[in-house]
């Protein structure tokens, strides 16, 4: 009864309707038929073509609303919001860009990040330009293997003017495989960033610091200024010792390491590039670990602060075929073309 009585309703309707509006929804009417008669079993399937054809008679007669019976009105909305999130998504494609590097350098770059998973961005981009490539940092980061974890930390320097006539050294502990302390010592040269000694003893004295800063440093080269940690181990021997070459030491405040800040960050890089990846078996094992990433800091490794250069400046290499030379048994190696 519901249904004869909407029926008449419409019927009653019809005149004051175009008949533009009555085409558009017979062809509606006709293109449910359309799909139903398409099903096999189970709900009704829309094709492209058919989202299509619903979607621009509703665009241009709105009023076919009500006469869909196999879909809901807010489905055909929800297609026609879709549509225009597609078409416009089209309209504002890239048509070009920054052209791509060239597959071989996308490898490298690959292998180089698994390799050394210990570098990022700035290490990759600064060895690929000692082996003549010119590639941007943002290029590196987005062809490099994606790791989760924290960026390196980095101390902020100061007294830039004076840099070349700065020295610092501190001391450090390393653990044994039967615990028991080794104490390892360093000197570096702040403007260049030269790890110019490093030694290890089991029980570090005065009278063995002011030894090493006698043959660290000979008598025509030694710094002007020598930052140090306020460790008593520094006393009277070690002070008179670097009067006599001429060095003014400059001990840092009580509780302020970040005062030494070129110092810790070297023993950092020690640690979590070295020392973090190796059991260390005892002194002469240790002074043995040392020397070898002694003289890769200082020849091979890249810095940051350096415009991507080693302390003593590499080189960049144009021609032959790079090779990848592993440095502690692995965990950083040297490329380089041969």
């Amino acid at each position: 009864m519901i249904a004869l009585f909407c029926f008449a309703l419409a019927v009653l309707a019809s005149p004051f309707k175009s008949k533009l509006q009555l085409e558009a929804e017979n062809a509606v009417l006709r293109h449910q038929l359309i799909v139903l008669r398409r099903r096999l079993h189970g709900r009704a399937r829309f094709t492209n073509q058919d989202r299509w054809f619903l979607i621009q008679l509703y665009r241009w007669f709105p009023s076919i609303l009500s006469v869909l019976t196999i879909i809901q009105p807010e489905t055909l909305v929800r297609w026609h919001k879709a549509g225009f999130r597609g078409y416009w998504r089209w309209k504002s494609r890239s048509l070009g860009g920054r052209p791509q590097i060239d597959t071989g350098l996308r490898m490298l770059i690959r292998r180089i990040s698994v390799d050394d998973p210990l570098w990022g961005a700035p290490r990759i981009r600064g060895e690929l330009l000692k082996l003549g490539f010119e590639v941007g940092q943002s290029s590196v980061a987005k062809y490099m293997v994606k790791r989760h974890g924290l960026p390196s930390q980095e101390w902020r320097t100061f007294l830039r003017n004076h840099m070349p006539d700065i020295a610092a050294m501190d001391l450090f502990v390393v653990p044994t495989i039967g615990f028991e302390l080794l104490y390892g010592f360093v000197i570096l040269r702040v403007d260049r960033r030269e790890l110019v000694w490093i030694n290890v003893t089991t029980n570090p004295t005065p009278e063995w610091i002011a030894r090493q800063l006698t043959e660290a440093f000979p008598w025509d080269e030694a710094p002007r200024y020598l930052i140090r940690g306020r460790d008593r181990i520094y006393g009277t021997v070690v002070t008179r010792k670097l009067r006599a070459m001429g060095i003014r030491d400059k001990p840092t405040a009580p509780g302020s390491p970040w005062q030494n800040g070129f110092a810790e960050r070297l023993i950092g890089s020690i640690r979590r590039e070295c020392l973090d990846h190796i059991i260390v078996f005892g002194e002469t094992h240790l002074r043995q670990i040392l020397r070898t990433y002694a003289r890769y800091y200082d020849d091979i490794r890249t810095h940051r602060s350096l415009d991507k250069d080693a302390p003593v400046s590499r080189p960049v290499q144009w021609t032959g075929s790079i090779k990848s030379f592993p440095i502690l048994g692995g965990p950083h190696h040297h490329y380089a073309r041969v």
